[in-house]
């Protein structure tokens, strides 16, 4: 009895945890890039082949099985060994016929797939730069209408909802929505150059069937060609530190002219955003603004509280960097300041300056060094960081 209470009990379980599933399907997200339905098809015809090889080899094992089986009166051979030649016969002709299947029938679809994988230049009508840094995607337009955008992509999901304990309504794409999507445009093959910041990185979208590793040093490629207008998300693929889980990947696919609004009303936002580098701001206004820019960028390592994560990311709170001076007798930033880690990055911190422009960078640290238990009391101008930039 104990044994059927144990079984009942392991299926109850089974069945119970089935619930927890987010989201669960028999085959591949729909495929939208070539790539993505060449690689589906590879995929199948390969399943087709593998089930074909395993019900045989059953069939013969059943078949064997009770061919010979002991209640039929089989007599096994035990005078005479098979002669070597006939050893050798039989162990070669399934040998010969697997390399048939896996180097003519699986492997002919498999470099097809690898040769389109790697074709990244041939008739590529735009290029974009993608540069992995944790935990947050940079997107730059290399040529093209669009040449020019550069903007990053955080995670906009919010905190409360991340931390431990939640118990309310969460979004409907938890972990999966950024603040800045990226926006391509239907039919476009788009070739992309991946690199990172630190560490290595992986963008992915399951519907465009391809991913790449970004690693540090060195520009890889790939290529997407997305054949129907919509929404798509992804995410890292790469185990890339501990917000390895908040770094998820969106992309729009516009028809060509909806794409072209896009770009112009995109490059007239950046224009304000940098003509900002010549007013003259107020410390209130420099605060509320770098609060906003903390909170997406800082909060992930050093706490929305300042408290930060010792040793690998001290706190902001009574730090003497926060608090310390920026600018020496000369004028120019100190090395080691405040400005100078932001700018330039330390160890795991990464360089701020080629991801935030000169009104965030002059807003986060004045949010920093007025805010978050700090009250030095002084503000940064986005011209002064324009002119450190220099």
């Amino acid at each position: 009895m104990r044994g059927y209470r144990k079984i009942s009990l392991g299926i109850s379980a089974m069945l119970a945890s089935l619930s927890a599933h987010a989201d669960y399907s028999w085959n591949f997200p729909e495929p939208v890039t070539p790539m993505a339905l060449d690689t589906l098809h590879v995929h199948n015809k390969f399943m087709l082949i593998a089930m074909a090889i395993f019900f045989i080899v059953l069939a013969i094992m059943i078949y064997s099985i009770f061919a010979h089986r002991k209640s039929k009166n089989f007599k096994p051979v035990t005078d005479k060994a098979p002669s070597t030649a006939v050893e050798i016969f039989w162990t070669l002709i399934p040998f010969a016929i697997l390399l048939l299947i896996d180097f003519v029938i699986m492997g002919i679809p498999a470099y097809h797939s690898v040769i389109m994988m790697e074709n990244t230049r041939d008739k590529a009508n735009m290029v974009i730069k993608i540069t992995g840094s944790q935990w947050r995607w940079q997107y730059e337009y290399m040529d093209g209408d669009a040449q020019g955008i550069k903007f990053v992509s955080n995670l906009s999901t919010p905190k409360e909802q991340t931390d431990k304990g939640f118990d309310g309504k969460k979004d409907e794409n938890y972990l999966l929505e950024v603040d800045n999507h990226l926006v391509l445009p239907v039919g476009a093959k788009v070739r992309i150059l991946m690199t990172s910041a630190d560490v290595m990185h992986n963008w992915w979208v399951p519907q465009f069937g391809s991913s790449r590793l970004a690693v540090p040093g060195f520009i890889r490629e790939t290529w997407v060609q997305v054949e129907k207008a919509g929404t798509y998300r992804g995410q890292c693929k790469e185990l890339c530190g501990k917000g390895h889980g908040y770094m998820p990947v969106v992309v729009d696919a516009l028809p060509v002219e909806e794409y072209k609004t896009w770009v112009a009303a995109k490059k007239e936002e950046l224009a304000k955003a940098s003509a900002g580098a010549d007013k003259e701001w107020t410390k209130d206004e420099l605060v509320a603004n770098g609060k906003t820019v903390y909170e997406k960028n800082c909060a992930v390592c050093h706490q929305v509280s300042g408290a930060g994560l010792p040793p690998a990311f001290p706190a902001l709170t009574g730090s003497k960097i926060a608090n310390g001076p920026i600018f020496g007798a000369d004028g120019k930033y100190l090395k080691d300041s405040h400005l100078d880690r932001v700018l330039n990055g330390i160890r795991v911190m990464p360089s701020w300056k080629a991801l935030l422009n000169d009104t965030e960078i002059a807003s986060v640290i004045t949010y920093e060094r007025n805010a978050l238990g700090n009250s030095v009391g002084d503000l940064l101008q986005p011209a002064q960081v324009k002119a450190a930039r220099q």
